[in-house]
């Protein structure tokens, strides 16, 4: 049974249930839509509600970071595996435009990103992929604009 779940709780649908049960997530109305099975893509999304917007009727600046935060963390983790330290290193929000009602953010991590990152990592360098992910709203329009830097490290053999 401890075998399954670890699998389970490793796999793409295992961390999105996992996720979307996590309650600083639900707290702010955020939910995962999809996680592919190889963990290379990703889609959050966040519907405002009264408790997740501000003064002026728009969705918190917080609440927007924060549904894109750990995603490619998280993806590169489940991608890499347990021999790799993987890190956020920093980030940087631009607020574009007033989001309101459902916003969404797609995540994708290609081929060819992957494998630079986990040959460079297995070769004993410090990498630090950078990503930008755009929120939208739901006529595509961009509402904030997010750069993510990652350290990935393979972990040290003793």
């Amino acid at each position: 049974m401890r075998k399954y779940l670890r699998r389970w709780v490793n796999s793409a649908s295992g961390l999105r249930f996992l996720l979307n049960w996590y309650r600083p997530y639900r707290g702010a109305a955020i939910r995962i839509t999809s996680i592919s099975d190889d963990s290379m893509h990703a889609r959050v999304e966040m519907r405002q509600r009264w408790y997740n917007k501000n003064y002026v009727g728009t969705h918190f600046g917080g609440s927007l970071y924060s549904m894109v935060d750990p995603i490619y963390m998280l993806l590169l983790m489940q991608r890499l595996g347990r021999e790799y330290i993987v890190w956020d290193k920093s980030a940087h929000i631009d607020f574009v435009s007033p989001g309101r009602g459902t916003v969404h953010a797609d995540f994708s991590i290609s081929e060819t990103e992957f494998a630079e990152i986990k040959a460079a990592a297995d070769r004993g360098e410090k990498v630090l992929p950078e990503w930008t992910v755009y929120v939208k709203n739901a006529q595509g329009e961009v509402v904030a604009k997010v750069r993510k830097t990652l350290y990935v490290r393979r972990k040290q053999r003793d």
